[in-house]
C-alpha cells in the first residue's frame, strides 16, 4: 500500500484566480488576452462593448473559481459550462447574469460545487496551435523545472501516463535562472524556428521570472496558444494557474492581498486564523499531531490498519492550550469525522498542555465519536493522569501502532463494519 506521505504535500498551498495570475504575468512582459475581471453583469457588458469596439469578433466569459474543468462543468440553475463564448455584448450580459452568484459544479469541485462571484471577460483569439507550459519545483533535484509539451489543452497527468515522450523538461540552476540558451532549447523542442525561437524564448523567461520572483510553487499555462496574428505572437488564451506556499506569503503582501478566502475550506480558513496547519482530507479518522513528519507518519499508519485519515493537522511544537482546544473544535466540526487519534510526542510541547486543551474543548461541546489519545515524552505521565481522571471516555494507547489499531477498530465497531474477518487482520 502506498503511504500517504509519498504523495502528500506538507505545505499549505494558496491559489489565486486566473485573472490575478495574468496580471502578474503581464508585469513580466508575457502577453495576455485583452479583457478584465468583473463581479456584475453590467460591468461584464461594458468590458465586452469595449472589446468589440477594439475589433474583437467573439468574447469569452470565464467563471473564476479555484477548480479545473470549468468548461465542462455545469451550473445548478441549468446553464451548461462555466466558460461561455458570446457573439454580442447583450449575450455577455445575459450569460453573466446566469453565472454570477450561481453554483458551478466541475470534476474538481465535487457535487457541492463552488459559488461564482467573479468573471473574466476576454477577447476570444483565433488559435493556431496550443501548447503546455509550466514552471514548478522538481522535488528530486530540488531545482526549478520548466516543462513544455505540444499537447496543450490536455490533462498533463494523462499525457505523462500515455505519451511521456511529449513532455520536455529543463532543470534550472536557481543561482543563474532560466538561461537564454535553455529557453531557446525549449522553443526548438516545440518545433519553432527562425524569429519564433526568440519570441518564444522571451516568453518562457518572463514566465519563469513571474514564478521565481513570487515564490510560487506552480505556474501552469494550459494551453499556451499561438494566435492567428501577422507577427505570430503568443497569447495566454485559455488559462493561467498559480499556487503558492503559504509559508512564503509574508514576503509577498501583494499575493496575500489576492487570497480569496471564500474559495478555501471553511475549516482550513478557521485553522489558519489560530496558527494551525490543517488540511481537510476525504477520510473519517481525524488526526491531531504536533509536527509535520509525525503527522504524516500518523496518517500512514492509520491507512496501514485499514483506516482513512480525515485531515492533516499539525498543532506545532509550541502550541498553547487555547490552540489545542480550537484544533479539537475544528476536527469535531467536520461531519465526516467518526473517530479521532491524538498523537503527541512531547518535546518543546508538554503533554499535559495537550491534555488540558483536549479536555477543555470536550467540556464545551459534546464528543460523540471515539477518541484515542497517545502521549509520549515531556510530562506524558501527567497528561495521561489528567485524561484518565477526567471521567471522559477517552481510549489510552501505549504507542503509535497501538493507537492506530485501536482507533480503526473503534470506528469500525461504531459504524458496524467490524467483522470477524477484518477484526483478525487488525
Amino acid at each position: 500500500m502506498t503511504p500517504i506521505s509519498a504523495f502528500f504535500r506538507v505545505q499549505v498551498l494558496v491559489n489565486i484566480h486566473e485573472y490575478q495570475a495574468k496580471q502578474l504575468l503581464s508585469k513580466y512582459g508575457v502577453p495576455t488576452p485583452l479583457g478584465g475581471a468583473c463581479s456584475t453583469a453590467r460591468r461584464a457588458k461594458t468590458i465586452a462593448e469595449k472589446l468589440f469596439a477594439q475589433g474583437q469578433k467573439r468574447i469569452i466569459v470565464k467563471s473564476q473559481i479555484h477548480a479545473g474543468g470549468r468548461g465542462k462543468g455545469f451550473f445548478t440553475n441549468g446553464l451548461r459550462g462555466g466558460v461561455q463564448i458570446c457573439q454580442t455584448a447583450e449575450d455577455v450580459y445575459d450569460k453573466a447574469k446566469m453565472m454570477l452568484g450561481q453554483t458551478l459544479v466541475t470534476r474538481q469541485t465535487g457535487p457541492e460545487g463552488r459559488r461564482v462571484s467573479r468573471l473574466l471577460v476576454e477577447g476570444a483569439s483565433d488559435i493556431k496551435q496550443e501548447f503546455y507550459l509550466a514552471v514548478l519545483l522538481d522535488r528530486i533535484s530540488f531545482k526549478p523545472m520548466v516543462m513544455v509539451s505540444t499537447a496543450g489543452g490536455m490533462d498533463i497527468e494523462e499525457v505523462a501516463q500515455k505519451h511521456p515522450e511529449k513532455i520536455i523538461k529543463e532543470l534550472v540552476d536557481p543561482g543563474m535562472g532560466l538561461m537564454p540558451y535553455q529557453a531557446r532549447k525549449l522553443a526548438a523542442a516545440l518545433g519553432f524556428s527562425g524569429d519564433m525561437i526568440q519570441s518564444a524564448s522571451k516568453l518562457f523567461q518572463g514566465v519563469y521570472q513571474t514564478w521565481w520572483n513570487h515564490d510560487a510553487t506552480l505556474l501552469e499555462i494550459n494551453p499556451l496558444c499561438l494566435v492567428e496574428q501577422p507577427d505570430g505572437r503568443f497569447s495566454l488564451a485559455v488559462d493561467a494557474k498559480m499556487s503558492f506556499d503559504s509559508n512564503a506569503l509574508y514576503r509577498h503582501p501583494e499575493i496575500l492581498a489576492m487570497r480569496d478566502y471564500a474559495e478555501e475550506s471553511p475549516l482550513e480558513r478557521e485553522a489558519s486564523k489560530h496558527g494551525l496547519n490543517y488540511i481537510k482530507l476525504d477520510g473519517n479518522i481525524a488526526c491531531m499531531v504536533n509536527g509535520a513528519g509525525l503527522a504524516m507518519a500518523t496518517m500512514d499508519i492509520i491507512q496501514h490498519y485499514g483506516g482513512h485519515p480525515a485531515n492533516f493537522l499539525d498543532v506545532g511544537g509550541s502550541a498553547k492550550q487555547e490552540q489545542v482546544s480550537t484544533a479539537l473544535k475544528i476536527i469535531l466540526s467536520d461531519p465526516n469525522v467518526e473517530g479521532i487519534l491524538v498523537n503527541i510526542f512531547g518535546g518543546i510541547m508538554q503533554c499535559d498542555i495537550i491534555a488540558k486543551g483536549i479536555l477543555a474543548a470536550a467540556k464545551e461541546q459534546q464528543v460523540n465519536v471515539p477518541v484515542v489519545v497517545r502521549l509520549s515524552g515531556s510530562n506524558a505521565e501527567l497528561g495521561k493522569q489528567l485524561v484518565n481522571e477526567s471521567g471522559m471516555k477517552f481510549i489510552g494507547a501505549d504507542n503509535l501502532s497501538d493507537a492506530a489499531e485501536k482507533i480503526v477498530m473503534a470506528v469500525m465497531r461504531k459504524n458496524g463494519s467490524l467483522t470477524p474477518s477484518n477484526s483478525e487482520k487488525l
